[in-house]
Parts: C-alpha cells; structure tokens; sequence
C-alpha cells in the first residue's frame, strides 16, 4: 500500500483572488506600465504563466483589476437625500492629513496617461462611481438620464480635482484647511450641479446655458 500523499489539489478560486488582490496593489501603486506581470505574479505566489491562464493577458488582468478597485463606493453613497453634503463631507474626511489613502484614485491617476489603460480606467469609472451617482440624479425620462450623465461627471471632476490637490499635490490652503469647513464650500459647490439648477445666459457672453 503505498504512503505517498496525493498531490495536493490546487485551488482555482483562491489563485484567482491572489493575483487579483495583487495586481490592484500593483498597479495603484505603480500604474499599468509600471505594474510587471512578473512583480505581481511574485506577489500572489504564483508563476507568471498562471496570470496568463486566470486573465489571459496583463491588460484582462487590469481591467479586471480596475473593476474590483473602483466597484466599491468611497465617498459616493447611494443615498439621493442630503447628497451633496454627504459627498463634501465624505471626500474631506477621506483626503484630510493621516487619512488612509483612496486608492481608486490613485489607480486612475497612475494609469490613466497609458494609452493601453485609459479606455479600461474610464470605463471603470463610467460603469461604477459615474453610474451610481447619475442614477441618483435622473429624471423620468431619457434627456434627463442624459442631463444626470453630465452633472454626475462634472461633479466628479470636483471630487477628483479636490482630491488631486490635497492628497497628491498638497497644496497648501488645502492641506490645512478645516474639514468642515471645506465639506462646507464643496457641499456649496455640488449642490447646484446635483439639483441641476440652472437656466439663463452663461456670465459674460449672453449665450444661454443650454448651448454648446
């Protein structure tokens, strides 16, 4: 009878998760092109040829690796009442001094020049953090989902700038500014664009708004 012990059956599931978990942490750390296949096969415990069979290509690892990283929310909830200020209030907590690091944020800006990563990181964006939030902010029918698009992306943009210069750049009025009264002025700021408020003639030109 022999005493040799079957070979250990390899767990698909959990190689997976592995070298998931270890290529967000590579590639926000480094970005897609900084970001080896042999660094994060080494991270995982795994060979490199693994990540080919899981993922097929480095680039399917990155946009899987950019759908797991941006799917949570950070500082966009789902909740429509009170939204801008819970958005301000959110991203001041979230970028304050000591204050742990938004990572999906990092991935984007790390990646986002690469022309191989940027189709993949603004998917990521308009599928997860875009969509919730433009879903908060439609209307009944099709131009106003159309409208929500716009305003959910533009208030993004305020998000992210806001985010850039405190916790990357630290510029300094940001970095010590109060955190409420900065969740203050971005809740001023957002809350026109979520309430869509608008209408006349943009300042200075006599064009109405809705113009191109």
């Amino acid at each position: 009878m022999s005493t040799e012990r079957p070979a250990r059956r390899r767990d698909g599931a959990a190689t997976r998760e592995a070298i998931l978990a270890a290529a967000v942490v590579e590639f926000t750390e480094h970005g897609y092109t900084g970001a080896g296949v042999r660094q994060i096969a080494e991270r995982a415990g795994v060979t490199a040829m693994m990540i080919n069979r899981y993922f097929g290509s480095k680039e399917g690892l990155f946009a899987q690796a950019v759908d797991r990283a941006f799917a949570p929310p950070t500082v966009v909830g789902g909740e429509r009442a009170g939204l801008a200020g819970t958005i301000a209030h959110t991203l001041a907590e979230r970028t304050a001094p000591g204050a742990e690091r938004l990572d999906p944020f990092l991935l984007l800006l790390r990646s986002a020049p690469d022309p191989e990563a940027v189709d993949i990181v603004r998917q990521g964006v308009e599928t997860h953090v875009g969509a919730r939030l433009a879903r908060l902010l439609e209307g009944p029918d099709a131009e106003d989902a159309e409208d929500a698009d716009v305003r959910a992306q533009l208030a993004l943009a305020l998000v992210a700038g806001t985010w850039l210069l405190r916790s990357v750049v630290g510029t300094t009025a940001l970095v010590s500014a109060d955190d409420g009264r900065l969740a203050a002025l971005v809740a001023d700021m957002l809350e026109p664009v979520i309430r869509g408020a608008g209408g006349g003639s943009v300042p200075g030109t006599g064009l109405p708004v809705t113009d191109g």
